[in-house]
């Protein structure tokens, strides 16, 4: 796609109902995110979501999807401690939750385990910029590699994800110029999260863009509906109905 010039498109799914509303639309790539920690679990960081946890989302996930990538993050803790026990993460990913792919943060600290992961036939996607799991050492959700210094440890790193075998990387809340520059010298796609539209493809959480998350606005999300509307007044009437005796009426019963 990336050799054609097509864009790639990505969204979240953490359950089969949305993966399979997802998949049907037609988007190239489901992400069963590590912020199902903060969707789904209502955790104020990615951190404390284990792999079992995500394991078990990816299996619901993987069920819905007959034509879409599924590809699963590697929680917190699952892959830094050693490469063996990054692999072990990825294979029981692959066997228990059936992934087709798993995704890492990092750089030049994870690509032994990335090589790893990799040799043993497990594609990889990379992920740089802000890297949630790292929050409390950048200590703020701001823009990353704003200074020329970090700008080139990034560009550094996203060769080394491409020659470490990372099939794709994601671009996170970095420059819209640097991630230009980094997509045109990397081989491999890069799919973007606030880093502009010069990536070779772009991710949202679904929960942001259906508006169903009204407390989350950062300057990347475009909404594309206002679920948590429509589902609110939705619930009020179904409360209204039922306190007054309008649901159920004869046609919604049995004889």
């Amino acid at each position: 796609m990336k050799g054609r010039g097509e864009k790639i498109t990505m969204l979240t799914a953490y359950d089969y109902t949305m993966a399979r509303i997802v998949d049907q639309a037609g988007i190239d790539i489901i992400l069963v995110g590590d912020s199902a920690s903060n969707v789904i679990a209502g955790h104020e960081t990615t951190l404390p979501i284990t792999l079992e946890q995500m394991i078990y989302h990816t299996g619901c996930v993987v069920r819905a999807a007959e034509r879409a990538l599924v590809v699963a993050d590697l929680p917190f803790m699952s892959y830094q401690v050693t490469d063996t026990g990054a692999l072990k993460s990825a294979g029981r990913m692959m066997k228990e939750a059936g992934a087709h792919a798993v995704k890492l943060e990092g750089g030049a600290v994870v690509v032994p385990a990335i090589r790893k992961i990799v040799d043993a036939g497990i594609p990889v996607m990379g992920h740089l910029g802000l890297t949630p799991q790292s929050i409390y050492k950048f200590g703020t959700y701001k823009v990353r590699a704003t200074d020329n210094r970090e700008a080139e440890l990034l560009f550094e790193d996203a060769r080394s994800l491409q020659e470490a075998g990372c099939f794709a990387v994601v671009l996170e809340k970095i420059p819209a110029s640097l991630a230009a520059e980094v997509t045109a010298a990397l081989d491999i796609p890069t799919i973007g999260i606030g880093a502009g539209q010069n990536c070779d493809g772009q991710v949202l959480v679904t929960h942001d863009m259906l508006g169903l998350n009204q407390d989350f606005s950062p300057r990347f999300i475009r909404r594309y509906a206002d679920l948590h509307t429509v589902m609110t007044e939705a619930i009020r009437s179904y409360g209204s109905d039922v306190k007054g005796g309008a649901f159920p009426d004869t046609s919604e019963q049995y004889d």
